[in-house]
């Protein structure tokens, strides 16, 4: 079994909370950029994650605030599923990445950070991303800034 280290992750586990969901406040903000929002639909948007495991993950978030899918109606989940595939050929055409990681993390125990709003997590992967610098320096190289990759990747959302 391969274990995926993520020391640099601290920063958020340690840092400073925001008072209120961020997946509720955000979209209420009028700064997509500021707040790493990508794309909006209906009932979901995709945001950035400010603490990438690699280059472009991407969250798909449900506008309404709930810990999981069970609560959200049929129309919500199609659009989660149709914004997430919109998310993975948007990042298929910035990127070329060789694969994704995705998933959802229900509960603390499985490594949700923000438990109580259910998101899904896109990871694009490369091969040999997983190099000697995350291994042995405890270093993820994320090869580009935030805001960068918001500038490539906002474009090709709205084609």
């Amino acid at each position: 079994m391969e274990t995926l280290w993520a020391p640099w992750r601290m920063e958020y586990i340690l840092g400073k909370k925001e008072p209120e969901c961020i997946f509720c406040s955000y979209p209420k903000k009028n700064n997509d950029r500021e707040c790493l929002i990508l794309y909006r639909s209906s009932h979901n948007f995709v945001m950035m994650n400010k603490y990438p495991y690699n280059n472009g993950h991407l969250m798909v978030v449900p506008y309404i605030h709930t810990s999981t899918t069970d609560t959200l109606s049929d129309e919500t989940l199609l659009d989660f599923m149709k914004v997430t595939q919109h998310a993975l050929r948007c990042l298929k055409e910035a990127f070329s990445p060789d694969g994704f990681n995705t998933g959802i993390n229900y509960g603390t125990v499985a490594g949700a950070g923000l438990e109580e709003h259910v998101h899904l997590h896109i990871v694009p992967r490369w091969a040999g991303d997983t190099s000697f610098m995350t291994v042995f320096g405890e270093i993820r190289v994320v090869p580009e800034l935030l805001l960068q990759t918001y500038d490539k990747l906002f474009p090709i959302f709205k084609e």
